[in-house]
C-alpha cells in the first residue's frame, strides 16, 4: 500500500515536469524560429527492462538497480525540428529559412568570448557601420565564418540562395549549415542551438527568403488541451495520495480498537 504513494508521487513529479516544459514552448509562441520542446516517460519496467539487457557491464556482473519504485521516470527531452509558418515582413534583411538548415552567428558571452552558435531566427538588422547582427547584437556570419559587412549607402537585394547583392555585385553570402542528425544539437540560451560532440554538418536544402520570418512551430491550441490533460492527471495521482493516506490512518488508528 506504501509503495502506491510513492507510485503516485512520481506520476506528480512527472506532470509537474512536462508543465514546466509545455509553459516555456507556450511562453515562446510568439518567438521567431522557436522548436517546440517536449517531455518523455519511462515505466519502471521499462527501465528495469533497459538495465537487465545492459551488458556494458559484463554477463555475470550483478548490479542493483538503484533506487527505484514502481512508478514512472522523466525520460529524455526532444524538440520538434519541425518547419514554423512563414510570415511577411517587408524588411530586406528578416530572412526565413525553408526546409531544413541554420542561420550561423558569431556569441559573444559576458567574458568577451566569441563562439559560433546556430538559430533559425532570422530578424537581423544593420548596424550603423554595415554590420549584419541579430537584435541580441550577435554577428551573422558569411560562408567563410567572418562577420558580415556591407555598405549602408546601397541598395540591398538577398536572393534565395542568401547572396547579398549591391550594386550588382554579390557583397558576402549568408552561411547556412545543416546537421546530419539534430540528436548532436543542444539548446543554448532562448533560441540558438550548439552542437556537441558527434554533430556532423552537411550542405543545408533549404532555401532563404528575404522579407520574411519563421514564426514558432507551436499550436497554441494544442498546448493548452496538453496542459489541461496534465493538470488532470495531476489531481488524479493527487487524489490516489489522499485515498491510501486515509486508509492508512483507518489502519494504523481505528483497526483493533475495542
Amino acid at each position: 500500500m506504501v509503495k502506491g504513494l510513492y507510485t503516485a508521487y512520481t506520476g506528480m513529479i512527472n506532470q509537474e515536469h512536462r508543465m514546466d516544459v509545455l509553459t516555456n514552448n507556450l511562453a515562446n509562441a510568439n518567438t521567431n524560429g522557436y522548436k517546440k520542446e517536449g517531455a518523455t516517460s519511462q515505466s519502471f519496467d521499462s527501465v528495469l527492462t533497459y538495465k537487465i539487457k545492459d551488458l556494458s557491464e559484463g554477463y555475470h556482473l550483478t548490479r542493483r538497480i538503484g533506487h527505484n519504485n514502481p512508478g514512472v521516470k522523466i525520460g529524455e527531452g526532444y524538440t520538434d525540428f519541425s518547419q514554423g509558418p512563414m510570415k511577411s515582413t517587408g524588411n530586406t534583411f528578416d530572412m526565413a529559412l525553408t526546409d531544413s538548415g541554420f542561420f550561423a552567428v558569431q556569441y559573444t558571452n559576458k567574458a568577451g568570448e566569441t563562439s559560433v552558435k546556430y538559430t533559425r531566427d532570422g530578424n537581423f538588422t544593420l548596424t550603423q557601420e554595415g554590420m549584419l547582427v541579430t537584435r541580441d547584437g550577435d554577428a551573422v556570419l558569411d560562408e567563410n565564418g567572418q562577420p558580415i559587412v556591407i555598405d549602408t549607402a546601397l541598395e540591398t537585394q538577398i536572393n534565395l540562395s542568401g547572396q547579398i547583392i549591391q550594386d550588382g555585385n554579390v557583397a558576402a553570402t549568408i552561411q547556412v549549415t545543416d546537421f546530419e542528425d539534430y540528436n548532436y544539437l543542444q539548446h543554448f540560451g532562448e533560441n540558438y542551438f550548439v552542437p556537441i560532440e558527434g554533430a556532423a554538418t552537411k550542405e543545408a536544402a533549404g532555401d532563404i527568403y528575404a522579407g520574411y520570418l519563421e514564426s514558432s512551430n507551436i499550436s497554441v491550441v494544442s498546448e493548452m488541451v496538453n496542459m489541461i490533460a496534465i493538470q488532470r492527471a495531476y489531481d488524479s495521482n493527487q487524489k490516489v495520495i489522499t485515498t491510501i493516506d486515509g486508509t492508512l490512518d483507518i489502519s494504523a488508528n481505528q483497526l483493533g480498537k475495542l
